[in-house]
C-alpha cells in the first residue's frame, strides 16, 4: 500500500469524476490520500471531499500564493480551531514562494509564522511549500524551532542537499513528487539517494506534475505508484519495501490519521 500524502482533490479538475479518481487510486494500491487546503475560504469544500471517503483526510491552511488576500483569515486561533475537526491531520500548505510572488513576501512570512505557531500548538505536522526561497525558509524554520518544536515536511521537494540536510536536522520529512521522474531531475535524484529512507514520503501534488510516463496528462493519486517506483530504484529497494517504509513514515508523522481506514484494491 502507498499513501498519496499531498493532492488537491477539491480542485475543479476532478469535479466530474472524483469517485472514479479515488477508485483508480485504490486499484493502483494507493490506500490513503490527503487532500490539501490552499485557501481558508475554501476549507469547507476541502473538508467535504475528505469526509466523503473513509481513507482520506485533509489539512487547513493558506498557500503562499494566497497569503496576500487570505493570510488574515489564517490566524493562529482560526487554524487551531479548524484543526480540531477529526478529518484535519495537518497545517498548510504554507511557506514561501519567491518564484511567482503572487503575494508580497512580507505577507507570506506573516502567514508562514501563523501556520508554524498553529502546528506547534496542535502538534499537527506543518506542510511546507518552498520555491526559490530556501534561505528564508530555513532561517524561519530554525528560528521558530528554537522557540519550541513542531513536526513537519517539505512537500514536493525539488531543491538540493543544503535544504534537505537543514530540514532533516529539524526532524522534518521530505515528500517526493513526480518531478523526481523527469529526465532533467538528475540532481534531485542524487539528493534523494542520500536522504534516509525513514524520512521519505511520496505524493502527486495532483492535478499538477504528472510523473513519467504520464507526463502531459492531468495528474491523479493513482500515479503515486510511478513516482514510488523511481524512488525505490534510487534507494535500491523493492517496490514493496518502499511502499511499506513510506506508509509507515506517513503514519508516524501524521499521527492523527487513522491507519485502520486505509484500504486499496
Amino acid at each position: 500500500m502507498l499513501v498519496d500524502s499531498h493532492c488537491h482533490l477539491d480542485f475543479p479538475d476532478f469535479d466530474n469524476e472524483r469517485d472514479a479518481v479515488v477508485a483508480r487510486a485504490m486499484d493502483a494500491g494507493i490506500g490513503y490520500m490527503v487532500t490539501i487546503c490552499t485557501h481558508m475560504s475554501k476549507f469547507d469544500a476541502v473538508h467535504a471531499v475528505a469526509a466523503t471517503y473513509a481513507n482520506m483526510s485533509c489539512t487547513v491552511g493558506v498557500h503562499p500564493h494566497n497569503a496576500g488576500e487570505e493570510g488574515a483569515l489564517a490566524s493562529v486561533d482560526a487554524l487551531c480551531a479548524i484543526a480540531n475537526k477529526p478529518k484535519v491531520i495537518g497545517i498548510g500548505e504554507t511557506g514561501l514562494d519567491y518564484f511567482y510572488e503572487h503575494s508580497p513576501r512580507a505577507a507570506q512570512k506573516q502567514s508562514f509564522l501563523a501556520h508554524i505557531e498553529a502546528s506547534r500548538r496542535t502538534g499537527l505536522p506543518l506542510i511546507v511549500h518552498t520555491r526559490d526561497a530556501d534561505d528564508d525558509t530555513v532561517e524561519m524554520l530554525r528560528d521558530e524551532y528554537q522557540k519550541g518544536p513542531f513536526p513537519g515536511l517539505i512537500h514536493c521537494f525539488s531543491a538540493g542537499p543544503e535544504l534537505a540536510w537543514a530540514v532533516l536536522e529539524l526532524g522534518f520529512y521530505i515528500s517526493i513528487s513526480g518531478i523526481v521522474t523527469f529526465k532533467s531531475a538528475q540532481a534531485l535524484r542524487d539528493t534523494v539517494a542520500n536522504v534516509p529512507i525513514e524520512r521519505i514520503l511520496v505524493e502527486t501534488d495532483s492535478p499538477y506534475l504528472a510523473p513519467i510516463p504520464m507526463r502531459g496528462r492531468r495528474n491523479e493519486p493513482a500515479f503515486t505508484a510511478h513516482t514510488a517506483a523511481v524512488v525505490a530504484d534510487i534507494k535500491g529497494v523493492s517496490a514493496q519495501q518502499l511502499a511499506t517504509q513510506t506508509t509507515d513514515n506517513f503514519f508516524n508523522l501524521f499521527a492523527k490519521a487513522d491507519r485502520e481506514t486505509a484500504t486499496c484494491g
